[in-house]
């Protein structure tokens, strides 16, 4: 059995990805521009991908920040998982 660590992230980390899954709508599209411009200001929205459920019930948001360090983000999964319209951050 091999002793393998995560490598460590250098910060700022330019084109960090976060993507975050949850119920389609214009709301959960508002949800995450309105908390990652709150914590990452200037973020590049045209890079923002979004990806529809087979059933069309359930989104996928691709952001792309610059990532300034563990507490930044560490407020964002939390602003993001507090709401009901969120099902998953990663």
């Amino acid at each position: 059995m091999t002793d393998q660590t995560p490598p460590k992230i250098e910060f700022p980390c330019p084109n960090y990805l976060i993507k975050v899954m949850g119920e389609s709508g214009a709301a959960l599209m508002s949800l995450v521009n309105e908390v990652i411009e709150q914590e990452a200001p200037g973020f590049e929205r045209v890079k923002t991908t979004v990806k529809d459920s087979r059933n069309g019930r359930f989104q996928s948001i691709t952001v792309y920040i610059t990532a300034t360090g563990e507490p930044q983000l560490k407020r964002i999964h939390q602003a993001l998982i507090a709401s009901p319209l969120v099902k998953m951050v990663l």
